[in-house]
């Protein structure tokens, strides 16, 4: 099993242009899944709102929920850095609501690392989480969040005033003392930029290959989350077919009488059958 990385292992790759890979997830079994496989990184992201929950958007994803959902990441990944994503509100309050909710990430869910949405509003939480020991990181471009501010969940930088507004938002997170950042659907000329001109490294979901590394969300490249597909996504996978079909198949086979068969059946220890006809027979009197 490869050896937890550290932030300082995620700038020595930024340095030497090693791209990461990171993930969501939400579960114990897609987190022994995702270490299995070689994740670098984990993020327990608030789109367990949608993609759990079944809710509209991340809003009103709560602190006890993203807490819950990590604790069960991390003891399936206890060897890949784990980010803990702050909800909605979680943070926009004050500084001290943002320490003292972003430190339960810490103390109750072990995770590595937190993020949180926003350029230079949030620069007041961000500082405030670093001084209590916490590693952050910075997220912005589409922020799911304050997409109504956004006009909807739309790619940002797309313009050259859209375009300078993130670079200035990610120079004010660096200079805050962030130790990564997140940009997202986000053009891969933007988003390239960015990550030059930076030294924290520079992660992207729908930014393009020009990057430090992708972060995708799980239940996309698996196929499970089918309410829609972001353009920048790429399916590995399809399962909701395969489990659609296979619970099809079973209440089929229930249906007909093919399931269960004797091999799905515990049977009475050998003597004791007899013993129950026996008993039995009062019954029938």
């Amino acid at each position: 099993m490869a050896k937890k990385k550290s932030i300082i292992d995620l700038r020595k790759m930024k340095a030497a242009g090693e791209k990461i890979t990171w993930l969501t997830a939400y579960d114990y079994p897609t987190a022994t899944f995702g270490e299995e496989a070689g994740l670098d990184m984990i993020l327990v992201g608030d789109s367990l709102g949608m993609c759990v929950y079944g809710y509209p958007g991340t809003t009103p994803v709560t602190m006890d929920q993203c807490i819950v959902h990590s604790e069960a990441v991390r003891r399936g990944a206890p060897n890949t850095f784990v980010v803990g994503d702050m909800p909605f509100m979680s943070y926009q309050i004050s500084p001290q609501e943002a320490v003292r909710n972003a430190g339960r990430f810490i103390k109750e869910a072990d995770v590595d690392a937190i993020k949180l949405e926003g350029g230079k509003r949030c620069i007041p939480f961000i500082r405030a989480i670093l001084d209590a020991g916490i590693v952050v990181c910075g997220h912005i471009g589409l922020t799911p969040q304050s997409s109504g501010q956004l006009g909807g969940h739309k790619a940002q930088g797309r313009t050259l005033e859209s375009a300078e507004t993130l670079v200035e938002d990610a120079l004010a997170i660096q200079q805050a003392g962030a130790q990564m950042l997140l940009l997202e659907a986000v053009p891969p000329e933007v988003a390239g930029f960015i990550r030059d001109l930076l030294a924290i490294p520079v992660y992207g979901i729908g930014a393009g290959m020009n990057t430090d590394g992708q972060l995708l969300i799980v239940s996309d490249i698996i196929g499970q989350f089918q309410a829609f597909t972001p353009k920048f996504v790429k399916k590995y996978a399809n399962i909701a077919e395969v489990v659609t079909d296979a619970i099809r198949q079973y209440c089929d086979e229930v249906r007909s009488g093919v399931f269960p068969q004797d091999e799905h059946c515990y049977h009475m220890i050998k003597g004791e059958y007899e013993k129950f006809q026996s008993m039995t027979e009062k019954y029938r009197k």
